[in-house]
């Protein structure tokens, strides 16, 4: 019998098998505490760990099997349940590689992000030359066969794919949009919502991380969606080189849960131009942990997919010659730097805790407009993330919260405020977006601080006005 929705990952309890049925496979692994791998980490938080998975890699590879089952709770296929791989031809239905896939994250109780409906890129030509009224035939059968198969064993689907250019964010002129126009994208979610109304239907996009035209797209398309009942949540894919995570990714991704959406990073890989020194996978180390804290410290952040579990399996190299690294893994399945920042971003427990009160009252009396709180969340040592809550004590128009640092901390960079923020004293006032809020409701902030001289982060008294 299934396990339901949302819950099959509970067996991680006990021991789990790793078992397919193609190859009757009965490997039993222990998996290790919550502080050790991944997967534990993020069940104890209550959020994904995923991995694109290579079919050919999970049915051949031993080892590979073992580490997808020990530290993810979620999987995505890379590349079995796209169209051209599921229905190669007109009602040319195949899923050998996708079953394999869904029963071994059936196996070993981890949930399932589908990918993907409908793309401009491995669709079979012959979708490609229909016309307008043909190709939404064959969208819909298409979404219906796929849906209807894995209806109560795929938990969430990106339901279209980068539908969005690169520039100034114009709709992609792709072969869809030119035979359908853009209800496309609404036929592709009407269909998708019938065929299993209990899955999380997303939008999936690259270089949305930041608040720009792009995203600024995706969220005029997300608005519309929303109003129709048929968006659940939008995919970041989040392809990011060394050194480029956006400032302003957590603003970016609080506007759409701000619509009453999830958000989650479904394809996360930070490349490096090769060859990687050590002082670069650090840095990245560092980049993959802003990443996977943002999503942590998010209620409504669902997860994080990275896009492959070695080096060698990335992508990357083959499309951006001359960069590779991209992954947690090297080729030989030992950890990169990047995997233990990643394992401390959703919480290992073995980070040291503040010295003072790791969440400070500042309102001057009770009853004020409004409280502030702080908290570190991940430092390290010459830095540390910080979350910030506001509580609303009365129906607020705007809030200012200010505090001054005690020691050699300093605000590097912020999202969901903004104001004097460098110096020793900070005043921050709400970002456009949080500033409305009614009595009791409450909204957040972050930043990242460097402190030179490695002393423990500190906790400042903090003080909340209203506007």
């Amino acid at each position: 019998m299934l396990l339901t929705r949302k819950r099959r990952r509970a067996v991680i309890a006990g021991v789990v098998t790793v078992a397919t049925a193609a190859l009757g496979i009965g490997l039993s692994t222990q998996f290790a505490s919550a502080q050790t791998t991944l997967r534990g980490a993020a069940d104890e938080l209550g959020k994904d760990i995923g991995v694109a998975v290579s079919y050919s890699q999970l049915m051949n590879n031993a080892q590979y099997r073992n580490i997808v089952a020990t530290e993810f709770n979620s999987l995505t296929a890379e590349n079995a349940m796209k169209w051209d791989a599921t229905e190669p031809s007109d009602g040319n239905y195949t899923f050998t590689q996708a079953d394999a896939i869904v029963d071994f994250a059936e196996d070993n109780g981890q949930t399932v992000h589908g990918h993907t409906f409908v793309w401009h890129q491995q669709t079979p030509s012959w979708v490609q030359g229909l016309s307008g009224t043909a190709m939404r035939a064959a969208m819909v059968d298409h979404i219906n066969t796929v849906a209807n198969r894995y209806e109560g064993r795929v938990d969430s689907w990106d339901v279209v794919n980068e539908v969005v250019s690169d520039s100034n964010g114009a709709m992609r002129d792709s072969f869809w949009l030119r035979a359908m126009g853009e209800g496309y994208i609404t036929t592709a979610f009407q269909t998708a919502r019938a065929a299993d109304p209990n899955a999380d239907l997303y939008i999936n996009d690259y270089s949305i991380e930041a608040d720009n035209a792009k995203s600024d797209r995706i969220y005029t398309i997300a608005q519309g969606l929303v109003g129709q009942g048929l968006l659940d949540g939008v995919g970041f894919q989040s392809h990011l080189i060394l050194g480029q995570v956006p400032s302003t990714m957590e603003a970016n991704l609080q506007r759409f849960v701000d619509l009453g959406l999830k958000v989650r990073i479904t394809e996360l890989d930070i490349r490096i131009a090769m060859p990687a020194d050590s002082s670069e996978l650090a840095r990245q180390a560092q980049d993959y942990e802003r990443v996977v804290s943002i999503c942590a410290e998010l209620a409504d952040c669902t997860g994080v997919t990275v896009w492959g579990l070695r080096d060698g399996d990335s992508w990357v190299p083959g499309v951006f010659p001359g960069e590779g690294a991209p992954l947690l893994f090297n080729d030989d399945y030992s950890k990169k730097p990047a995997y233990n920042s990643v394992l401390s971003a959703l919480g290992d427990g073995t980070t040291e805790p503040p010295t003072s009160d790791p969440v400070t009252t500042t309102s001057p009396t009770p009853g004020a407009g409004c409280t502030a709180t702080l908290s570190v969340q991940s430092p390290w040592n010459t830095g540390a993330t910080y979350a910030g809550t506001v509580k609303a004590n009365q129906n607020l128009s705007g809030w200012t919260v200010t505090w001054t640092w005690p020691g050699s901390e300093r605000i590097s960079n912020a999202w969901s405020f903004q104001g004097n923020l460098s110096g020793a004293t900070v005043t921050g006032s709400n970002a456009p977006y949080n500033g409305t809020l009614a009595t009791g409701q409450t909204t957040t902030f972050g930043f990242n601080i460097t402190k030179p001289d490695g002393a423990t982060a500190s906790v400042p008294t903090v003080t909340c006005t209203p506007a």
